[in-house]
């Protein structure tokens, strides 16, 4: 897992870096809104209530798994031939939609207007539900996480039979 760390981190710094932290500060900002914690009307204002502590915790720990994520994936796309698969999307995007707290804004109204009962049954299945969801949006991301860092890792290992002649000698 370090050696992926460094792998991506190390190469190019500046690039992998500034990716995590766009997709980390426009997430917080975007989590943020959605819980109703950060306001730009009238005045920027931030606040987190007593209540909501552990969805704002629990929402900057997505934040910077989806930066992670992100990052690696893209450092796995650029050098490596792997093709977009299932694999390396899912986790963030599953990670984006569990995350947000459909019923938290105005969403929730949009839901409930658009689909009528059914709506309602989901933004309040939404609202009970909120924190198992997201830590169970955490899990797909280290799911994720993990099989990105397995796919960088894996053409990292030198395997017994590359570093053998045909005399059975090794190298």
């Amino acid at each position: 897992m370090i050696l992926a760390f460094k792998l991506v981190y190390l190469s190019n710094p500046i690039l992998y870096l500034g990716i995590s932290v766009m997709v980390f500060s426009s997430f917080w900002i975007f989590f943020n809104i959605l819980d109703q914690l950060l306001f730009f009307s009238p005045i920027l204002y931030f606040y987190v209530p007593d209540d909501a502590l552990t969805g704002f915790i629990i929402a900057n720990f997505s934040a910077s798994l989806l930066a992670i994520v992100i990052s690696m994936n893209v450092y796995a796309i650029k050098n490596s031939k792997l093709r977009l698969d299932k694999s390396l999307l899912s986790g963030s995007v599953l990670g984006i939609v569990s995350s947000a707290c459909a019923s938290c804004s105005s969403i929730g109204f949009l839901i409930i207007s658009t689909f009528g009962g059914v709506g309602i049954i989901t933004t309040a299945f939404l609202t009970n539900y909120q924190i198992p969801l997201r830590i169970l949006s955490i899990g797909i991301m280290i799911w994720a996480l993990y099989v990105v860092l397995d796919r960088i890792t894996r053409n990292c290992k030198i395997k017994d039979s590359d570093n053998v002649d045909k005399k059975g000698n090794g190298l």
